[in-house]
């Protein structure tokens, strides 16, 4: 069975809201954001391996990444690597993959996972997915799992499902993108909403038909690809038509759309380390409350700091208090943890005052 068992590592994005650790040329998922010794991409890759085949896993990412992936993951081989000519959202790299994959084996299910994520239960993960396969595997439904929202969070989305039904899989009613807070806080009192993980579970007939049904267009266009994939015209197929796809998320693309969607509550810790803040909450912390990666730091009257520098850095901090400090090279930033969501602003006029190298 398990010879069905594939992944999509979803390893394409910048992460500019890690700026300046964070960049173009180097994005988050390659870094060992938490001081573990792992990056972020051979941490998912490794909790994947408990699962599914390592030949069966592929890292779907830009073309500038290709040499990094090889790097970070010497064993596996290039057939592994799907690259993006441009950046095109998830819908196209999707359905990229789900025919590539369907070519090699009509019969495999897949779960698509982000490779920037921290999940710290990864025995609770993995029984989550095979309980997905197996809701994929003997039914036409397009899985995702949702996390249960433990606050009003306003930079996630949300997911509804139907009321009424029993513990485990359920129907999802209703796809929200990041609400206002109220309409957060409303979303945890009516208590039947999960927080949108990212994770997807799926056979590739169940989602080609989505796509056909919902995405004719782009179906159309990839599905001219079929006598190229898995073939060494493959690179030139891609190269010469990827960049034609529409800009959509698969979210928009089918999910929003398909009645066939059902959620599976996680059972396991979910954090999507898409900002200082969220990485700050995952770390453990000093007696004065401050997270801190690499640096050696001695602190007077600063606390719920964020703070991270070169290995072994000595830091000295005073009278700092629920700050954002990372040191990178050229780069030192220094900012209110509640402005968190304004370092993309803050790169994008350090890019304009001191050039692109920056970004």
């Amino acid at each position: 069975m398990k010879k069905n068992y594939y992944a999509i590592l979803m390893a394409g994005g910048v992460g500019s809201r890690f700026w300046p650790v964070s960049t173009l040329a180097f994005p988050k998922q390659f870094h060992d954001m938490l001081g573990t010794g792992e990056t972020l991409l051979q941490r998912t890759f490794k909790r994947l391996e408990g699962l599914i085949p390592q030949e069966n896993i592929f890292v779907l990412t830009n073309s500038l990444y290709n040499s990094l992936v090889l790097e970070q993951l010497p064993n596996i081989t290039e057939r592994q690597i799907l690259l993006e000519p441009a950046m095109r959202n998830t819908a196209p790299c999707i359905l990229y993959a789900a025919f590539k994959i369907q070519k090699e084996n009509p019969d495999a299910v897949m779960v698509v996972a982000p490779s920037d994520h921290w999940i710290e239960d990864e025995v609770a993960f993995t029984e989550d997915i095979q309980r997905s396969f197996d809701e994929a595997t003997s039914k036409d439904v397009l899985m995702t799992l949702g996390v249960k929202p433990t606050f009003p969070n306003t930079g996630y989305g949300y997911i509804q499902y139907e009321k009424g039904n029993s513990d485990g899989v359920q129907k999802v009613q209703q796809f929200t993108e990041k609400p206002n807070y109220q309409t957060a806080k409303s979303f945890l009192a009516e208590g039947n909403y999960l927080w949108n993980a990212g994770i997807f579970i799926w056979s590739v007939s169940s989602v080609l038909r989505a796509f056909h049904n919902f995405q004719p267009k782009l179906y159309q266009l990839f599905e001219k690809g079929l006598p190229f994939y898995n073939t060494e015209s493959e690179s030139a197929f891609i190269q010469d038509n990827y960049a034609l796809a529409d800009n959509i998320s698969v979210d928009y693309a089918i999910l929003e759309s398909s009645p066939n969607i059902y959620v599976l509550p996680a059972s396991f810790d979910w954090n999507d380390l898409g900002t200082w803040g969220s990485l700050y909450e995952k770390l453990p912390k000093d007696s004065s409350r401050n997270a801190i990666v690499n640096a050696q730091v001695i602190c007077y009257k600063a606390e719920g700091n964020m703070i991270r520098t070169a290995k072994g850095k000595v830091v000295v901090i005073d009278g700092l208090n629920d700050y954002i400090v990372v040191d990178k090279e050229e780069v030192l930033l220094i900012c209110p943890k509640s402005k968190e969501q304004d370092i993309k602003m803050m790169l994008a006029e350090a890019k304009k005052q001191f050039g692109e190298q920056l970004a």
